[in-house]
């Protein structure tokens, strides 16, 4: 019996989105451009990234459903995703990857079979570990996704923004309080 499978892959990554989703709709359009820092991605960029990351993993899993990752062609998907978080696009916009990418990674992963995600992958050459279950690799897409959302909880600090994860801890705990 298995205690996270498909279906709790999927819920997690929704729920995980959402959130992403609330925080790019917190932030002003106007301070899409913030960066916190030279060299570092604009808050409009770290959004794009995010609604587009899931593209390796549904590369190697959904479209080619790789066994190994010796001779899959990193540096050219890394200069498609790197010209796509270059683009121009408005809040809206950005908004709406969020949205419509992250479904169609939930969808996936919601019909995945135990067995698909037990299968191994072999990792190339120089990599530890030197293969990794799919299930690993395609929770790793919620895990990236968790990382930059700190980022981004960051920025809307930076911005004066409180984080509604915060707002919301901040509150059950003033009800805690009051009980």
């Amino acid at each position: 019996m298995t205690y996270y499978g498909a279906k709790e892959l999927a819920e997690s990554f929704r729920t995980v989105r959402k959130n992403t989703i609330t925080i790019a709709e917190e932030i002003p359009e106007g301070k899409y451009d913030f960066r916190p820092a030279p060299d570092v991605r604009s808050a409009g960029q770290l959004l794009i990234h995010m609604a587009v990351a899931y593209t390796f993993q549904y590369q190697v899993h959904a479209v080619e459903r790789r066994t190994t990752l010796e001779g899959f062609d990193f540096p050219a998907l890394l200069e498609r995703l790197g010209a796509e978080e270059k683009q121009r696009y408005g809040k809206a916009q950005i908004v709406g990857m969020l949205q419509n990418n992250g479904e169609k990674w939930a969808g996936w992963l919601a019909g995945l079979s135990e067995e698909f995600l037990g299968e191994r992958v072999n990792m190339p050459p120089g990599v530890t570990p030197s293969v990794k279950s799919r299930f690993e690799m395609v929770l790793s897409v919620k895990e990236h996704e968790m990382h930059h959302r700190g980022q981004l909880m960051l920025v809307e600090r930076l911005l004066g923004i409180v984080p509604h994860l915060t707002r919301e801890m901040q509150a059950r705990m003033a009800g805690a309080a009051k009980g």
